[in-house]
């Protein structure tokens, strides 16, 4: 197996949801809204919506807001790649990896200027071989493609196979076996283990380039 290895950028390289709550506490510090309007928002973003536009439609009404929800998006995805951060541990892992003979890449879904804002912001674009962005590509994982257009950046292809490396069960795991990658799931929030399908859970992104590490494979 080719020493490719494919990682998920939000609540895998970095908190998206530690940054969700201080977008949220400025969100409704800037608009004068109520207290319980942080726990709201949230309780919302744990919802899972399938796009932050509909977040922002519901988020609109709750408060009767008067901007626009092509607004508060844009100003979300303007925003929100300042908050994220990235661990040291994280970004120097990344490194040994590649130093090690690893090929690294990040594959994540979301619109291209939020994650790729997130990816520079953080200093991952200068720890990682490419990225693939479903809003850049047109294509989302699960689907197989993005996968492919990951390892192709990085000089390989999935037929000699890899790993992916994520927190969600459908879009990181079964798609990264969809894809003929071996799996790891970062359970990061202690959730119960159902039929996962993974090769391993961690909790921590740390842990899976130490298992990472121990694999062998053609350089």
């Amino acid at each position: 197996m080719q020493r490719l290895a494919l990682f998920d950028l939000d609540n895998t390289l970095i908190d998206l949801d530690a940054a969700f709550v201080v977008w949220a506490t400025e969100f409704a510090a800037e608009r004068g809204l109520e207290a319980e309007a942080v726990d709201w928002l949230i309780a919302l973003d744990q919802e899972g919506l399938p796009h932050r536009e509909a977040f922002f439609a519901r988020t609109r009404e709750r408060f009767e807001l008067p901007d626009p929800v092509e607004e508060l998006w844009a100003a979300y995805r303007a925003r929100m790649p300042l908050l994220v951060h990235c661990r040291t541990e994280v970004l120097t892992g990344l490194s040994e990896l590649r130093e090690a003979g690893w090929r690294v890449a990040i594959v994540t879904n979301g619109t291209a200027d939020n994650q790729l804002g997130k990816i520079e912001h953080t200093g991952l674009a200068d720890v990682v071989d490419g990225y693939a962005l479903s809003g850049a590509e047109g294509i989302r994982k699960p689907e197989t493609g993005l996968f492919d257009v990951a390892a192709r950046r990085c000089g390989l292809t999935l037929a000699a196979g890899g790993w992916m490396i994520g927190d969600r069960l459908g879009a990181d795991v079964a798609g990264g076996r969809a894809a003929g990658l071996r799996t790891i799931w970062v359970n990061r929030g202690g959730q119960p283990k159902p039929e996962h399908g993974a090769d391993h859970v961690v909790s921590d992104v740390v842990e899976a380039m130490s298992i990472l590490r121990t694999q062998e494979g053609p350089r």
